[in-house]
Protein backbone atom coordinates (compact mmCIF):
# COMPACT_ATOMS: atom_id res chain seq x y z
CA UNK A 1 0.00 0.00 0.00
CA UNK A 2 1.12 3.39 -0.66
CA UNK A 3 2.01 6.35 1.89
CA UNK A 4 2.56 3.20 4.86
CA UNK A 5 3.63 4.94 7.78
CA UNK A 6 7.75 4.75 8.14
CA UNK A 7 7.43 3.80 11.49
CA UNK A 8 5.04 0.67 10.86
CA UNK A 9 8.20 -0.69 9.02
CA UNK A 10 10.83 0.94 10.84
CA UNK A 11 12.18 -2.24 12.84
CA UNK A 12 11.95 -4.34 9.41
CA UNK A 13 14.84 -5.12 7.24
CA UNK A 14 13.34 -3.70 3.99
CA UNK A 15 16.27 -1.43 4.12
CA UNK A 16 18.78 -3.06 5.70
CA UNK A 17 20.95 -3.47 1.90
CA UNK A 18 20.60 0.44 0.78
CA UNK A 19 23.61 1.85 -0.34
CA UNK A 20 22.39 5.06 -2.42
CA UNK A 21 19.94 7.19 -1.43
CA UNK A 22 18.24 9.38 -4.14
CA UNK A 23 16.51 12.47 -2.89
CA UNK A 24 14.79 15.88 -3.73
CA UNK A 25 15.90 18.38 -2.00
CA UNK A 26 13.41 21.54 -1.50
CA UNK A 27 11.03 20.39 0.77
CA UNK A 28 12.82 16.97 1.40
CA UNK A 29 16.33 18.29 2.44
CA UNK A 30 15.45 21.82 3.34
CA UNK A 31 13.18 22.97 6.01
CA UNK A 32 11.21 26.18 5.61
CA UNK A 33 13.72 26.79 2.92
CA UNK A 34 16.91 25.98 4.75
CA UNK A 35 19.82 23.64 4.90
CA UNK A 36 19.99 22.85 8.84
CA UNK A 37 22.66 21.81 11.21
CA UNK A 38 20.89 18.36 11.60
CA UNK A 39 20.48 17.40 8.24
CA UNK A 40 24.35 17.93 7.70
CA UNK A 41 24.62 15.85 11.08
CA UNK A 42 21.89 13.23 9.01
CA UNK A 43 24.06 13.62 6.05
CA UNK A 44 27.86 12.96 7.40
CA UNK A 45 26.15 10.01 9.69
CA UNK A 46 24.52 8.65 6.82
CA UNK A 47 28.34 8.92 4.74
CA UNK A 48 29.76 7.40 7.58
CA UNK A 49 27.55 4.16 7.30
CA UNK A 50 28.42 3.78 3.82
CA UNK A 51 25.46 5.03 2.44
CA UNK A 52 25.82 7.55 -0.51
CA UNK A 53 23.53 10.86 -0.94
CA UNK A 54 22.69 11.58 -4.32
CA UNK A 55 20.60 14.78 -4.66
CA UNK A 56 17.59 14.95 -7.60
CA UNK A 57 16.31 18.11 -8.08
CA UNK A 58 14.46 20.30 -9.99
CA UNK A 59 17.27 23.31 -9.00
CA UNK A 60 18.72 24.83 -12.21
CA UNK A 61 21.94 23.45 -13.51
CA UNK A 62 24.08 27.16 -12.70
CA UNK A 63 23.17 26.35 -8.89
CA UNK A 64 23.27 22.60 -8.42
CA UNK A 65 27.04 22.87 -10.01
CA UNK A 66 28.23 25.18 -7.18
CA UNK A 67 26.33 23.39 -4.42
CA UNK A 68 27.49 19.88 -5.30
CA UNK A 69 30.88 20.91 -3.69
CA UNK A 70 29.55 22.12 -0.49
CA UNK A 71 27.72 18.91 0.93
CA UNK A 72 28.66 15.88 1.86
CA UNK A 73 26.50 14.17 -0.76
CA UNK A 74 28.42 11.76 -3.68
CA UNK A 75 26.48 13.89 -6.88
CA UNK A 76 23.54 15.78 -8.16
CA UNK A 77 21.02 15.77 -11.26
CA UNK A 78 20.03 18.95 -11.45
CA UNK A 79 16.58 20.36 -13.51
CA UNK A 80 14.42 17.26 -13.30
CA UNK A 81 16.94 14.90 -15.02
CA UNK A 82 18.54 17.29 -17.36
CA UNK A 83 22.44 17.63 -16.26
CA UNK A 84 24.40 15.29 -13.95
CA UNK A 85 27.16 17.21 -11.54
CA UNK A 86 29.44 14.38 -9.49
CA UNK A 87 31.04 15.78 -6.32
CA UNK A 88 34.76 17.72 -7.24
CA UNK A 89 34.03 17.29 -11.27
CA UNK A 90 34.34 20.48 -13.32
CA UNK A 91 32.11 19.67 -16.25
CA UNK A 92 28.21 18.90 -16.54
CA UNK A 93 27.07 15.99 -18.25
CA UNK A 94 23.78 16.09 -20.15
CA UNK A 95 21.03 13.43 -19.22
CA UNK A 96 18.97 14.85 -21.88
CA UNK A 97 19.82 14.84 -25.58
CA UNK A 98 19.84 18.43 -27.01
CA UNK A 99 21.11 19.10 -30.51
CA UNK A 100 21.61 22.83 -29.80
CA UNK A 101 21.57 24.64 -26.30
CA UNK A 102 20.81 28.00 -27.92
CA UNK A 103 18.26 27.24 -30.27
CA UNK A 104 16.67 24.87 -27.23
CA UNK A 105 16.67 27.66 -25.39
CA UNK A 106 15.20 29.96 -27.80
CA UNK A 107 12.20 26.89 -28.48
CA UNK A 108 11.50 27.08 -24.59
CA UNK A 109 11.04 30.98 -24.53
CA UNK A 110 8.87 30.86 -27.29
CA UNK A 111 6.73 28.29 -25.53
CA UNK A 112 6.57 30.47 -22.12
CA UNK A 113 5.58 33.34 -23.85
CA UNK A 114 2.85 31.68 -25.44
CA UNK A 115 2.11 30.30 -22.02
CA UNK A 116 1.93 34.13 -20.93
CA UNK A 117 -0.12 34.92 -23.66
CA UNK A 118 -3.23 32.92 -21.87
CA UNK A 119 -1.71 33.43 -18.37
CA UNK A 120 -0.51 37.22 -18.12
CA UNK A 121 0.33 36.82 -14.56
CA UNK A 122 3.43 34.17 -15.41
CA UNK A 123 6.05 35.27 -13.41
CA UNK A 124 9.59 33.73 -15.28
CA UNK A 125 11.78 32.72 -12.60
CA UNK A 126 14.92 34.63 -11.16
CA UNK A 127 17.00 31.73 -11.35
CA UNK A 128 16.23 31.00 -15.09
CA UNK A 129 19.20 32.60 -16.76
CA UNK A 130 21.58 29.89 -15.28
CA UNK A 131 19.02 26.66 -16.65
CA UNK A 132 19.96 24.97 -19.79
CA UNK A 133 17.63 21.97 -20.33
CA UNK A 134 14.27 23.36 -19.04
CA UNK A 135 12.56 27.13 -18.32
CA UNK A 136 10.88 27.94 -15.01
CA UNK A 137 8.12 30.26 -13.63
CA UNK A 138 7.14 31.00 -10.37
CA UNK A 139 4.00 28.48 -8.97
CA UNK A 140 2.49 31.02 -6.52
CA UNK A 141 -0.68 32.54 -7.44
CA UNK A 142 -1.55 29.36 -9.83
CA UNK A 143 -4.51 27.75 -9.08
CA UNK A 144 -4.44 23.96 -9.40
CA UNK A 145 -7.01 24.41 -12.65
CA UNK A 146 -3.89 26.75 -14.09
CA UNK A 147 -1.74 24.08 -13.03
CA UNK A 148 -3.61 21.35 -15.17
CA UNK A 149 -4.70 23.69 -17.92
CA UNK A 150 -0.82 24.85 -18.73
CA UNK A 151 0.34 21.50 -18.65
CA UNK A 152 -2.30 20.55 -21.51
CA UNK A 153 -1.42 22.74 -23.21
CA UNK A 154 2.20 22.32 -23.09
CA UNK A 155 1.76 18.61 -24.18
CA UNK A 156 -0.83 19.84 -26.84
CA UNK A 157 2.66 21.65 -27.80
CA UNK A 158 4.99 18.89 -28.21
CA UNK A 159 6.38 19.49 -24.71
CA UNK A 160 6.20 18.13 -21.12
CA UNK A 161 5.92 19.95 -17.95
CA UNK A 162 6.16 19.52 -14.13
CA UNK A 163 5.92 21.26 -10.76
CA UNK A 164 6.96 21.50 -7.44
CA UNK A 165 6.70 23.55 -4.63
CA UNK A 166 8.63 26.03 -5.74
CA UNK A 167 8.52 26.40 -9.84
CA UNK A 168 6.97 25.17 -12.78
CA UNK A 169 9.32 23.59 -15.64
CA UNK A 170 8.98 23.52 -19.14
CA UNK A 171 10.68 20.57 -20.60
CA UNK A 172 11.43 17.88 -22.97
CA UNK A 173 8.62 15.05 -22.59
CA UNK A 174 11.28 12.65 -21.83
CA UNK A 175 12.93 14.58 -19.59
CA UNK A 176 12.12 13.62 -15.71
CA UNK A 177 14.01 12.69 -12.45
CA UNK A 178 13.73 8.84 -12.74
CA UNK A 179 15.27 8.68 -16.28
CA UNK A 180 18.28 10.61 -15.56
CA UNK A 181 18.38 8.71 -12.05
CA UNK A 182 18.04 5.70 -14.16
CA UNK A 183 20.95 7.20 -16.63
CA UNK A 184 23.48 7.73 -13.79
CA UNK A 185 23.15 4.43 -11.85
CA UNK A 186 23.70 2.64 -15.46
CA UNK A 187 26.82 4.41 -15.69
CA UNK A 188 28.20 4.91 -12.01
CA UNK A 189 26.38 1.74 -9.78
CA UNK A 190 25.99 -0.73 -12.81
CA UNK A 191 25.90 -3.83 -10.24
CA UNK A 192 23.54 -1.56 -7.85
CA UNK A 193 20.11 -3.73 -7.32
CA UNK A 194 16.94 -1.89 -6.77
CA UNK A 195 16.44 -2.71 -3.10
CA UNK A 196 20.06 -1.02 -2.67
CA UNK A 197 18.39 2.37 -3.91
CA UNK A 198 15.95 4.58 -2.00
CA UNK A 199 14.24 7.09 -3.66
CA UNK A 200 12.64 9.91 -1.13
CA UNK A 201 10.60 13.14 -2.41
CA UNK A 202 7.92 15.44 -1.50
CA UNK A 203 6.15 16.81 -4.93
CA UNK A 204 4.52 16.35 -8.53
CA UNK A 205 8.15 16.47 -10.23
CA UNK A 206 9.12 13.60 -7.96
CA UNK A 207 5.90 11.29 -8.92
CA UNK A 208 8.54 9.41 -11.25
CA UNK A 209 10.97 8.79 -8.68
CA UNK A 210 7.81 6.97 -7.01
CA UNK A 211 7.15 4.38 -10.08
CA UNK A 212 7.23 1.04 -8.39
CA UNK A 213 8.08 -0.57 -11.14
CA UNK A 214 11.27 1.95 -11.57
CA UNK A 215 12.45 2.34 -7.82
CA UNK A 216 10.23 -0.37 -5.49
CA UNK A 217 12.04 1.47 -2.54
CA UNK A 218 10.53 4.93 -2.20
CA UNK A 219 9.67 7.64 0.87
CA UNK A 220 7.91 10.64 0.84
CA UNK A 221 7.94 13.02 3.46
CA UNK A 222 4.76 14.08 5.81
CA UNK A 223 4.45 16.76 3.39
CA UNK A 224 4.00 14.75 0.31
CA UNK A 225 0.45 13.49 1.69
CA UNK A 226 -0.27 17.05 0.40
CA UNK A 227 -0.34 16.02 -3.47
CA UNK A 228 -1.87 12.49 -2.69
CA UNK A 229 -5.17 12.96 -4.95
CA UNK A 230 -2.34 14.52 -7.76
CA UNK A 231 0.19 11.76 -7.86
CA UNK A 232 -0.37 8.43 -10.67
CA UNK A 233 2.57 7.02 -8.72
CA UNK A 234 2.60 7.31 -4.62
CA UNK A 235 6.08 6.61 -2.52
CA UNK A 236 5.57 3.41 -0.98
CA UNK A 237 6.12 4.87 2.42
CA UNK A 238 5.91 8.20 4.26
CA UNK A 239 7.65 9.64 7.32
CA UNK A 240 5.62 11.31 10.13
CA UNK A 241 7.60 14.09 10.43
CA UNK A 242 7.92 17.23 8.08
CA UNK A 243 10.50 18.19 5.29
CA UNK A 244 14.19 17.97 6.56
CA UNK A 245 12.76 16.24 9.75
CA UNK A 246 11.14 13.71 7.72
CA UNK A 247 14.42 13.06 6.30
CA UNK A 248 16.27 12.67 9.72
CA UNK A 249 13.46 10.49 10.63
CA UNK A 250 14.19 8.14 7.79
CA UNK A 251 18.14 8.53 8.17
CA UNK A 252 17.50 7.46 11.44
CA UNK A 253 15.97 4.45 10.24
CA UNK A 254 18.40 3.49 8.09
CA UNK A 255 21.51 4.13 10.01
CA UNK A 256 19.64 1.86 12.47
CA UNK A 257 19.02 -0.99 10.21
CA UNK A 258 23.43 -1.05 9.89
CA UNK A 259 25.79 -2.16 12.48
CA UNK A 260 26.76 0.74 15.31
CA UNK A 261 30.73 1.27 14.04
CA UNK A 262 29.48 5.17 12.41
Amino acid sequence: MPFTPLSQVASSNCFSEVRLVATDMDGTLTTAGKFTPTLLQAMEKLANAGIQILIVTGRSAGWVSALVNYLPIWGAIAENGGIFYGNNLQLETFLTPIAGLKAHRRQLAEVFQQLKSKFPHLQESVDNQFRLTDWTFDIHDLSTSDISQISNLCQEWGWGFTYSTVQCHIKLPQQDKATGLRQVLGQCFPNYSLTEVLTVGDSPNDESLFDSNQFPLSIGVENALDYADRLIHQPAYVTANLEGEGFWELAQVLLDSRPKHY
